[in-house]
């Protein structure tokens, strides 16, 4: 009699009905599901089927066949002789190179617009709210354009290049600086990544006592300490070598040095004057976010504006900008696909290179988009982490 009172009571059992609404969803879906499958299907069966009436051979294996072509600018060792597979890795490297500059520079300048905007200068604001409306207005692919024609038609020749500063030369084959050289660059390269880590380790310890004691850690000295400081110690300890290489004019060009090609330079000073414009917006919303009380009991306390601003303003406004400015660095990455127009040789550039000498056009469009998907989603997932990080959590 115990074991009857204590049994527990049988589910009851689920009747197909169509009238039970979850049973008509399910079979929707189940239908719709299917109905993908078969349009997925039919594509790749007719695209196959196509391809081979025509004889064109499928699949990435020619990727390591030998490229053949020439790569104007490359941040690893390449040669016409080294594979495809390489030529795209050049390519994808060259992309990210100009978007991880592009957002630090679009951030660091569209944040002094945004506050800039909101200046009480009268000068000031409108200056900076006409430069925001213009540029916001002009299409990029114009902007590449112009930048691009005033580099190379409007400076002068290697010999009559400008020298702005000793050993830098400004001329139509682009910008010219002396660069370090020598066995000690992997160590200084090494410290200065070390050096990085621990800025963020010591801010994440700077804002925990900040929190615990009310006293502040002068976190930008010590941070440009450390950029300062290890990488000299990676120099040290290495005993390597250290040159200075100079730039020289030899023959009808400048050889040695580092050396920032026309399309780079153009490419690079487009996306950031477009996009730091809207990232100006951004800034100038999220601080108007923020309520003017905040100002005012800053202000009671012997606050100054820019003190205000720094410790109290920009951290709470922060939440509002930092999910519009995902999109903004998200289209930024995407709009430097526009290098192709100006010949920087970009992923895409490269991949229509290699597509147009093997024929692989599929194979060479799914490399761009696998490509630009992996950038974009890395970037959106960083940006929600930091969301989240900064999120105000509810009691």
């Amino acid at each position: 009699m115990s074991d009857t009172l204590h049994r527990a009571p049988k589910a009851p059992s689920r009747r197909w009905s169509w009238n039970d609404p979850s049973t008509r969803a399910l079979i929707y879906q189940v239908l719709i599901l299917g109905l993908v499958a078969l349009g997925v299907w039919y594509l790749v069966s007719n695209t196959l089927h196509n391809l081979a009436v025509r004889n064109i051979s499928t699949g990435f294996g020619f990727l390591g066949e030998e490229a053949g072509f020439a790569i104007g600018e490359s941040m690893i060792p390449y040669t016409p002789a080294d594979t495809y597979g390489r030529a795209v890795m050049v390519g994808l490297l060259n992309t990210l190179k100009v978007s991880v500059i592009g957002v630090i520079v679009s951030t660091l300048f569209g944040t002094l617009l945004g506050i800039g905007r909101l200046s009480k200068n009268w000068l000031i604001s409108r200056l900076t709210g006409l430069y925001i409306e213009v540029m916001r207005n002009i299409p990029l692919l114009l902007q590449l354009f112009f930048w691009y024609a005033l580099i190379t038609e409007l400076m002068p020749g290697p010999r009559q290049a400008l020298t702005p500063l000793p050993n830098v030369f400004l001329s139509n084959r682009g910008l010219k600086l002396p660069w370090l050289t020598g066995d000690a660059m992997d160590w200084i390269f090494g410290g200065l990544a070390l050096a990085i880590i621990l800025i963020v380790l010591l801010a994440h310890w700077a804002r925990r006592r900040q929190d615990n004691t009310g006293e502040i850690f002068p976190l930008g000295r010590a941070a440009l300490g450390l950029l300062v400081l290890m990488p000299v110690l990676g120099w040290l300890i290495s005993g390597g070598s250290l040159e200075i290489d100079r730039p020289e004019l030899k023959g009808f060009n400048f050889q040695g040095g580092l050396n920032l090609s026309p399309e780079f330079a153009a490419l690079l000073l487009g996306l950031v004057i477009y996009t730091s414009a809207f990232v100006g917006e951004v800034v100038r919303s999220g601080i108007q976010a923020v309520s003017q009380g905040q100002w005012e009991a800053a202000s009671s306390i012997g606050l100054s504006r820019a003190r205000t601003l720094r410790l109290v303003i920009l951290p709470q406004a922060m939440r509002v900008i930092i999910p519009p400015m995902t999109s903004q660095y998200l289209n930024l990455t995407k709009n430097s696909s526009l290098a192709v127009a100006i010949g920087y040789p970009d992923i895409v550039a490269v991949t229509n290179t290699i597509l147009n000498q093997t024929g692989q056009a599929i194979e060479g469009i799914m490399i761009i988009m696998a490509a630009y998907l992996v950038v974009s989603l890395s970037i959106s997932v960083f940006m929600n982490w930091y969301n989240k990080r900064i999120a105000l959590v509810e009691r």
